[in-house]
């Protein structure tokens, strides 16, 4: 059973955790992560979602993407997504989110960077992924004007694109 903290409309803990999905009451919030991985040509590595997922199961999806567990920061969250669906074994300790988006139930910390993966190289968590491919910002809109990816807006792949390539987002 896995647990998920709660945090009030600031991002204040509540010092409370529930069972994940478990319907939350006004003014209770929780975290999710995604990591976006583009590669030298500017695609996404994007992957298709098992038949068995609560949620969009068989659509495509950005690179990795979950709930935060209890007790974990969002830095270790998506490390372990990234590890767990892709076996892809990267440190998180000096990256921050790019962004994070608010929505209805909680704040989601969107991580992105470059590398060129050798896909036929990583080990694929069945129970999660079935697949994997690089895709362009054109590739994945067809996708989701043909309701086989997440129905993200163009303007948001975009606006990942687009801060991708701002290298002095990088800057210390």
């Amino acid at each position: 059973m896995e647990y998920i903290d709660l945090y009030n409309e600031d991002r204040i803990p509540l010092n409370k955790k529930v069972i994940r999905y478990t319907p939350l009451e006004k003014g209770e919030y929780r975290l999710v992560v995604h990591l976006v991985i583009f590669n030298s040509k500017g695609e996404i590595l994007i992957q298709k979602r098992s038949p068995n997922k609560f949620h969009w199961p068989n659509l495509w999806d950005i690179t990795v993407g979950g709930q935060v567990s209890s007790g974990e920061n969002t830095k270790q969250a998506i490390q372990r997504e990234l590890f767990e669906e892709l076996s892809i074994n990267k440190d998180f300790s000096n990256i921050r989110p790019i962004f994070t988006f608010n929505f209805n139930q909680g704040f989601d910390d969107i991580f992105l960077y470059q590398e060129d993966y050798d896909l036929s190289q990583l080990v694929l968590q069945q129970e999660e992924v079935v697949e994997v491919k690089y895709a362009s910002v054109d590739e994945i809109m067809t996708l989701i004007n043909n309701k086989e990816f997440v129905q993200y807006t163009k303007e948001y792949l975009e606006l990942l694109k687009s801060t991708l390539s701002d290298k002095s987002i990088y800057d210390e």
